[in-house]
């Protein structure tokens, strides 16, 4: 059940002046705005992990490394220029992996 951290909270005196009436009513509210959902349409909308995708067909279009971007030594991701920390080794280095 959620609960609303950010409502008033009631005292002990306060929740013990409540009628028995009131507190069937408001678990009536409560009941009342629920809604059923079929829990068979959900799960189809669901892909599961190691699902069978032999039948799919990826069309990425791959461009080969440009002359402003390197490799880093470390990560092996593709980085432009502007990310180079430093070399090491003769290998370039990232900003990411020099943190």
């Amino acid at each position: 059940m959620a609960t609303d951290y950010d409502a008033p909270r009631k005292t002990d005196e306060e929740l013990s002046e409540d009628s028995i009436e009131e507190l069937k009513a408001r678990r009536m509210d409560k009941n009342s705005g629920k809604v059923d959902v079929d829990e068979a349409e959900v799960a189809e909308t669901f892909e599961l992990p190691g699902a069978d995708l032999s039948n799919e067909e990826l069309s990425v279009r791959v461009l080969p490394r440009q002359a402003d971007e390197f490799t880093c030594s470390s990560c092996f991701l593709v980085h432009h220029r502007s990310q180079l920390a430093f070399e090491k080794n003769g290998g370039p280095i990232c900003r990411d992996c020099a943190a």
